[in-house]
């Protein structure tokens, strides 16, 4: 079995010694019910990873001293954002996490006419800090060295008006054009995709000012969890390291 990956807020270097953060430690200690001497990676989102061994468990204090350090490529050679609606209840972990499995650099929630869901001050910035917490377990998961960023939630129309130099698509279904049949991109891709009922007419125009391309990925419309899932692994097996 694979030793577990652990997160460090921290930045590493070999031979360091210091105590897990208290998440991972109580994970450590009593989920994963590891022993002095036992083995560990680490990492801290900067890219490559330690080895690591567990020097001193003590109720709720894990001691670990960092070992050899590698650097395997386990980014997708595809840059690319999500833009997300922000959907009902629970289902933007879902988005989170499976996105970040799969790849996604970065993801910007925001909220559109149709979201149930509205964030703002506070309630926003506890749910960022509690999607955060879901992008980095996501990664160490899947062996991700890179955290991608969790951006603060916006209102639709503020992110709008915030420039950006990428290739800009957003998933409409019956669109003239598939993703299929896209050139593969040069730079880095932003994907716009709306939450349930999907974008109102306004927000496609305005996104359609700010240079989105609408785009399909097949005959059915998927919903507002599927969506941007369905179009990672398209890029991934099109462009991306699905292929390798």
């Amino acid at each position: 079995m694979a030793s577990p990956r652990i997160f460090c807020d921290v930045r590493l270097g070999p031979g360091a010694q210091f105590p897990l953060p208290q998440d991972a430690a109580n994970h450590v200690g009593r989920a994963l019910r590891l022993r002095v001497g036992d083995d560990l990676v680490v990492f801290d989102g900067r890219g490559g990873e330690y080895e690591a061994v567990i020097l001193r468990i003590d109720r709720d204090r894990v001691d670990v001293k960092t070992g050899a350090f590698r650097d395997p490529d386990r980014e997708p050679p595809v840059d690319v954002g999500l833009v997300q609606g922000l959907p009902e209840a629970d289902k933007m972990d879902w988005i989170v996490q499976k996105s970040v499995e799969l790849g996604v650099a970065w993801i910007q929630p925001v909220v559109c006419e149709r979201s149930v869901v509205r964030l703002s001050g506070d309630r926003a910035a506890r749910r960022e800090s509690h999607w955060q917490r879901v992008v980095i377990a996501a990664c160490e998961q899947s062996g991700r060295n890179r955290v991608p960023a969790m951006r603060p939630t916006l209102p639709f129309r503020d992110w709008a008006a915030q420039p950006s130099t990428a290739l800009r698509w957003m998933l409409a279904p019956g669109s003239e054009a598939a993703l299929v049949s896209q050139p593969p991109p040069e730079g880095p891709v932003e994907i716009l995709v709306g939450p349930e009922g999907g974008l109102s007419d306004r927000e496609l125009d305005i996104a359609a000012t700010v240079g989105f391309s609408a785009l399909r990925l097949g005959p059915r419309v998927l919903r507002a969890e599927t969506a941007p899932l369905a179009a990672l692994a398209a890029m991934q097996s099109l462009w991306g390291d699905f292929r390798r």
